[in-house]
């Protein structure tokens, strides 16, 4: 839009083709004018417009710097704050620096540490060591009590078994420390163990129970004198008359139950026993074995051979020797007088000895090797205190 153009515009003459020849020139400066004044309309509303424009875009020009005025000044602030607070850090870092030690105190404590540290490592592997040390002292006074139970056993019991399964416990515990050391005590169990395996262990229950047989059949030894009975023989016969049992055949039945006629009399003839005679022989033949039985079951040698001693002569002494059930019965207590009853037990005492004396050494080695580490804790206690 340039307005110097306008008045150019203005001036040049208007020529109206349609209009009649007669018209004058002079007329056409009115609608000029009316033209001109709608252009400055136009312009000055596009002036307005572009102003009002201009305004709008300033104003959200100042808003939009207003807004990032106020961004800025917060983040201004934020950066403040961080400031502030990295300043506060700083003071206490420095008061922090101000307290730690110098770097020769550092040094020296961390020495110390390093030497602490290696201290307890080695207390934890000692710790370790007595740890262990105690479980196989624990299995070695196990052995060593096997080994006097062994010995009671022996002693009091004579029971060859079971103080064999005894030794061969307290062997099977020596032979689990695998220390070199016990080889003596080693030794003198494998002796030990040896000497019980050739001990024949007596059958004292065996024997116990076989004179309990035995007295159960006194009872039953013999019986009283018998009595003649009739038993369809000639003899008898001859003395019955037609009419029934003669005088004859009553005294006969009478004398036979005292008088007996024995066609063997080269042999020996024993009187036989009255009823209480009987009772009282069958009473101490029944002692006898008794005694025999505990005996026996004491492991007493002695009082075991006179009881079956005493128990042969009474039924050789009493007892027919030609019937069936006395010549068994003294043929098994002939029999059970050879069984032994007792044994020679081997000696313990060499063997509980060496034991004992293995332990006690182990225990004054354990007790050298505890004291070098006593010395480095007291050290490492004084050099902690400065």
């Amino acid at each position: 839009m340039n307005e110097t153009a306008l008045p150019k515009d203005d001036s040049r003459p208007v020529i109206d083709l349609d209009a009649s020849v007669e018209t004058p020139v002079e007329s056409a400066p009115p609608a000029a004018t009316q033209r001109r004044g709608n252009g400055l309309a136009i312009v000055a509303l596009l002036l307005g417009a572009a102003g009002v424009a201009v305004g709008g875009w300033g104003v959200w020009q100042v808003r939009h710097l207003q807004a990032s005025t106020q961004q800025q000044l917060s983040q201004v602030q934020a950066l403040n704050d961080q400031a502030q607070s990295l300043k506060l850090n700083e003071q206490r870092l420095s008061a922090r620096l101000e307290q730690m030690p110098a770097a020769e105190e550092l040094d020296a404590r961390s020495r110390l540490v390093i030497q602490l540290q290696g201290d307890q490592q080695r207390l934890n592997q000692r710790l370790e060591t007595v740890l262990g040390a105690s479980r196989k002292d624990w299995r070695l006074a196990e052995a060593e009590h096997l080994l006097r139970l062994a010995s009671l056993r022996l002693s009091a019991l004579q029971d060859i078994s079971s103080a064999q399964a005894l030794v061969q416990g307290a062997d099977e515990i020596l032979r689990e420390q695998n220390d070199p050391g016990s080889f003596a005590a080693r030794e003198q169990v494998a002796k030990t163990l040896v000497a019980l395996r050739s001990t024949e262990q007596p059958d004292r229950t065996g024997l116990f129970l076989r004179l309990g047989a035995l007295r159960d059949q006194v009872i039953s030894l013999t019986e009283l004198a018998p009595e003649y009975k009739d038993r369809g023989e000639s003899l008898l016969g001859l003395t019955a008359d037609g009419d029934g049992a003669s005088r004859w055949a009553q005294w006969w039945d009478q004398i036979s139950r005292y008088i007996r006629i024995d066609f063997n009399a080269d042999k020996n003839v024993r009187p036989l026993l009255a009823g209480q005679s009987l009772s009282q022989v069958r009473l101490a033949l029944s002692l006898a074995l008794e005694q025999a039985q505990w005996a026996a079951l004491n492991g007493q040698a002695p009082v075991y051979t006179q009881a079956l001693a005493e128990a042969r002569d009474v039924l050789k002494g009493n007892f027919n020797p030609d019937n069936p059930q006395s010549k068994v019965m003294l043929e098994q207590v002939v029999e059970l007088s050879k069984e032994p009853v007792t044994v020679a037990t081997p000696d313990l005492t060499g063997t509980l000895s060496a034991v004992q004396a293995y332990l006690e050494r182990r225990n004054v080695n354990a007790e050298d090797s505890i004291k070098p580490l006593a010395k480095p804790a007291t050290d490492t206690a004084q050099e902690a205190t400065p």
